[in-house]
């Protein structure tokens, strides 16, 4: 059993923890970063007059690390503070230069400074440092007791939305792979837990809010297509729609669209979470994640046939307001007639055009939400796309890689590194249009160093993909073609270099996987490679997907062992071939 003990802390011992990568979320449970600016700024404020702040909740965890059960947003609003994010009410930032450890990171490069701005005073600052925090520490408890802890804490919060409670108070499959694809959608993907440092980087940012954050509301799925406002993210209404969505698909039937049915699917133990459950066990969470996101995808292809985005596409009128509710049962329709039926689309232009205006020809009164609307409504959106599909097999869409799947690996790339690779080609990036010799040579050599991160530790090479701003810009200028940026990385393609090179995608792939065969990988990962390589269209651009599987023995490149330091890859030698090793024990 979990003992609680009482460890008031300073500021400036949090910070400590904080920089040396001591405090951990877990994101299985955890909220987003979703703090207002006032609400930051209002907690900075109450530390600077010595007013009354509520309790940090930790867990301790082996090594001396701790993670974050309860104050997340109290927490990241303390630490970037001090490191510059905002000023305090009154326009004042941080004054870095009077504490040496932050000074000594922003040194580092850790975080940006704001030169020229006012700052606060230095008796302000050791005021704010000093300043404690009743933090209370559980010893001992274990992952069923630290959920428990959450849940309780949080159904107590008034804030919290009604998605967001539901997703606190229950930790099951059906409400694991609601925020696993909900957070691939977003663009938030990312390892189980990850540092409180390393929230920025998966957290939204909202269009007024500008927190610098590194997912932009914009670019979501969501907000992109107008099927939700950027302050709903904040509510998880993207959440909302997507378990509205799998309890109607896996569980055979569809469900009245209201806050009871829903409550009735996360309330543990009850008649219909056991029947989801018991679907979802049948149906298989894998298959639906893979479904899901072919069939977005498809919807994706239909919408871009046209002039538009869906609110476009859909409203004959033009309007702000978010469809929901319409495109769950777009989406369901889509899945039915595509998988369920087993069809492919045929015309993609002449789905874009039966669908125009839609909202006008289905019933969106009060009544749309119960059961037998719902169902007509889906229906007559199968009835309308009907002429344009034909049969076809979807056999491959279980291992094929979608627009997804790269964007939510790109934006993972930035705080994974060493599990992946970027590289914008194969060609030089020059007039010649010649293979560049060195570039097959070294993907051999990073495969083999992210197979080396240690057991159970896949990785990914994306070809197709640049991370630097110089080779962008000379791509546009060599081939005249729009990137895609996905956070800081652009997708560049291959399609480019397939044209210079007069072959198709087949042919361009199979050179690829030709230089795999005649490497000198060791075995079993050359053979799990070519059993992976996959090519995405990825609109239009292009992709080369090589994924590495992870592997139970250390892997070889010549007889050379390689490992990965960051975004780096570099021969192994003495006592770095001994660690690697240890990976694998």
């Amino acid at each position: 059993m979990a003992e609680l003990d009482s460890q008031p802390k300073s500021i400036q011992s949090l910070y400590a923890w904080y920089a040396e990568g001591r405090l951990w979320v877990n994101r299985r449970y955890q909220r987003k970063l979703v703090w207002t600016l006032e609400e930051k700024q209002r907690l900075i404020e109450s530390a600077l007059r010595r007013f009354p702040i509520p309790a940090i909740l930790l867990a301790e965890r082996d090594g001396g690390e701790y993670e974050v059960i309860d104050g997340l947003q109290r927490l990241h609003t303390l630490m970037s503070f001090i490191e510059m994010g905002f000023p305090t009410l009154d326009g004042k930032y941080f004054a870095v230069a009077e504490f040496p450890t932050a000074n000594t990171r922003a040194g580092e490069g850790a975080f940006d400074t704001q030169a020229g701005q006012p700052l606060l005073a230095a008796r302000e600052v050791g005021t704010f440092l000093d300043y404690t925090l009743a933090v209370s520490v559980m010893r001992g408890a274990n992952t069923g007791e630290i959920d428990d802890v959450f849940g309780r804490i949080n159904t107590y919060g008034h804030r919290l939305s009604d998605q967001e409670r539901r997703q606190a108070g229950v930790q099951n499959p059906f409400s694991a792979l609601v925020r696993e694809l909900a957070c691939e959608l977003r663009g938030d993907a990312s390892l189980d837990e990850v540092t409180l440092s390393d929230m920025p980087s998966i957290s939204i940012d909202l269009p007024l809010a500008k927190h610098g954050y590194q997912v932009s509301a914009s670019e979501v799925f969501w907000v992109a297509q107008g099927i939700l406002r950027s302050t709903d993210l904040r509510d998880s209404m993207d959440e909302q729609c997507i378990a509205d969505i799998v309890a109607c698909i896996v569980g055979g039937q569809l469900i009245p669209r209201s806050k009871d049915a829903l409550d009735e699917i996360y309330q543990s133990d009850g008649a219909e979470s056991t029947r989801i459950e018991v679907a979802l066990q049948a149906y298989g969470a894998d298959k639906f994640r893979a479904e899901f996101k072919y069939v977005l995808d498809e919807i994706q292809k239909v919408v871009a046939a046209g002039d538009g985005r869906m609110r476009d596409l859909l409203f004959r009128a033009r309007t702000t307001n978010p469809f929901p509710a319409l495109f769950t049962v777009v989406f369901i329709a889509f899945h039915q007639s595509l998988i369920g039926d087993g069809k492919i689309i045929s015309d993609v232009a002449g789905i874009n055009s039966a669908l125009k205006d839609l909202n006008a020809r289905v019933s969106t009164s009060r009544g749309s939400t119960t059961v037998p609307e719902r169902n007509q409504n889906v229906n007559m959106i199968k009835g309308m796309i009907a002429p344009s599909l034909v049969p076809g097999s979807h056999a491959t869409i279980y291992g094929d890689v979608t627009s997804f799947d790269i964007d939510e690996a790109l934006r993972r790339s930035e705080i994974e590194a060493a599990h992946y690779e970027l590289k914008q080609g194969i060609l030089r990036l020059d007039e010649t249009n010649s293979i560049d010799p060195d570039i097959l040579p070294k993907l051999m050599r990073t495969a083999c160093a992210i197979a080396n991160n240690g057991k159970d530790r896949a990785g990914t090479i994306y070809v197709g993909v640049a991370d630097k701003d110089s080779d962008v810009d000379r791509i546009k200028q060599l081939y005249g073609i729009q990137p895609r940026q996905v956070g800081r990385r652009f997708v560049v393609g291959i399609k480019r270099e397939m044209d210079a090179l007069g072959e198709s995608a087949e042919r361009y792939v199979a050179r690829v996987r030709q230089a795999f065969e005649a490497s000198q990988l060791s075995e079993p990962l050359k053979s799990s490679i070519l059993s992976s390589l996959t090519y995405s269209d990825y609109y239009g651009l292009g992709v080369l997907v090589i994924h590495v599987p992870s592997q139970g023995e250390p892997s070889s490149d010549s007889g050379k062992i390689y490992t990965r330091v960051g975004d780096r890859t570099e021969e192994a030698t003495g006592l770095d071939i001994v660690a690697v090793t240890r990976r694998f024990a």
